[in-house]
């Protein structure tokens, strides 16, 4: 086996794993590893072990049948015979927004283990800002007897890439990479030119690619600053949309006139934030900056969006004791079959803090699904008083009233669903107050 073109990917998760598929298809000999035998042993049979990454099937067949694919649970042994390990482990948060190390750190003192001379270690977990450095690298030194910067590397390179397009992101958007040392970041710099493609792109200030970051503190920096940006336009948004509904004016029209000069870019509200990200990682960054104001003030207002949109709801509808409402949505977004930090929980809690009657009703989940996950599922030709969307799912712009007998009072927290289908109900769009007058 040529080790230097041998990579570990560690963590074959939603993003590891498509990762992992990349670095083979590009020639390298690669090992997966996961902790958890069953992933492997899916993995290795060529079944996919998460549903909804476009392609990903396809490409792992492929590189299993050249035999540039193989996973395994052994992180000690996998390292020792790669010159390149990627760390895709994923970093929890817990309540208090504290991050919890505890996994990461175990695939850390593995690596330590196997570790190699003249090994490139590149952590792609979005982590707090100096991380890479002061957690890491110190550990694998303490722990291999090597020395980081002439014995070994490291690098931090945040994974940027959307799941459910995981190959088309990998081209599109640029790969940040920041090393401990100038070393380092050379070795990971020319790592990731050989192991990716990347579509030409004329918006960018500089030809899109490998972009050199200078530390890895800068960027760790970069991928919590992207993503924060994000929670704290949205929570802008949604503060915005609050407002309007006060004010009988559709947020829609004002974003979109906003939108329409260069210096604005506001997001679209919304019912929820949820997913393994944007709840997360403005945390993550609050761990760093704990006199980020804006940053804490965003997150709060996000987290209590739910609670608000049933307000509104409650005012459209009425008393919603004993009321039978459906929630349509247990995904945290459209298409994704993924419930972490989903809005689902929220609005089912603040439906139930009311005294009505939740159901909850998703087309990716199954009805032993929905209940493994504490809901009461709704049944199809049931009586039901309102409606609240949760989640985008494409399907929903099909859905009609006549679907749902009896129905009154229809919140779309998402902006699916198609207004002409619910006439005779009392349908409203979150944010999207009437006009005071029609042209």
């Amino acid at each position: 086996m040529n080790r230097s073109r041998t990579v570990t990917v560690i963590g074959l998760g939603k993003i590891g794993l498509p990762l992992a598929v990349q670095f083979a298809r590009m020639g390298y000999s690669v090992k997966g590893v996961d902790s958890n035998a069953k992933v492997v042993d899916k993995v290795n049979l060529g079944v996919v072990p998460f549903p909804g990454e476009k392609n990903l099937d396809v490409h792992l067949k492929d590189v299993l049948a050249k035999g540039l694919l193989n996973a395994m649970t052994d992180t000690v042994q996998a390292v020792a015979i790669s010159s390149v390990v990627i760390v895709v482990v994923p970093l929890y948060v817990d309540d208090s927004g504290s991050p919890d190390f505890s996994s990461i750190d175990s695939a850390t003192a593995k690596i330590a283990q196997g570790l190699q001379k003249d090994t490139l270690i590149s952590y792609e977990t979005t982590l707090p800002i100096g991380t890479t450095r002061n957690r890491f690298t110190v550990n694998l030194e303490k722990l291999s007897g090597l020395k980081a910067g002439s014995s070994f590397y490291v690098v931090f390179s945040p994974e940027r890439v959307f799941t459910g397009r995981v190959f088309e992101d990998l081209r599109r958007y640029p790969k940040l990479v920041g090393g401990i040392d100038r070393e380092s970041e050379l070795r990971g710099i020319n790592f990731y030119t050989e192991a990716l493609e990347f579509t030409e792109r004329f918006d960018l200030h500089a030809p899109n690619g490998v972009w050199s970051m200078g530390s890895c503190e800068a960027a760790e920096f970069a991928k919590l600053a992207e993503t924060t940006y994000r929670d704290v336009n949205i929570g802008l948004s949604n503060q915005f949309a609050l407002f309007a509904e006060t004010l009988n004016i559709d947020l829609n029209k004002v974003i979109v006139a906003s939108n329409s000069q260069p210096f604005s870019h506001i997001h679209n509200p919304g019912i929820a934030v949820g997913g393994h990200c944007i709840p997360i990682y403005p945390q993550m960054y609050l761990w760093s900056d704990p006199s980020a104001t804006i940053v804490r003030a965003a997150r709060s207002a996000n987290l209590e969006m739910p609670e608000k949109c049933i307000e509104v709801l409650e005012k459209l509808h009425g008393s919603l004791e004993n009321c039978r409402v459906v929630v349509l949505g247990a995904s945290y977004r459209g298409g994704v079959k993924e419930v972490a930090f989903s809005g689902v929980f929220s609005v089912v809690e603040a439906l139930k803090k009311r005294r009505a009657i939740p159901f909850v009703q998703d087309p990716i989940y199954s009805d032993s699904e929905l209940e493994e996950l504490g809901f009461a599922v709704y049944k199809t030709g049931d009586s039901v008083d309102a409606i609240v969307v949760q989640a985008d799912h494409k399907e929903y712009q099909e859905y009609m009233r006549e679907m749902f007998p009896n129905v009154k009072t229809v919140l779309d927290g998402r902006g699916i669903l198609n207004k002409e289908f619910w006439q005779g109900a009392n349908f409203h769009v979150l944010g999207r107050a009437k006009n005071l007058y029609q042209h």
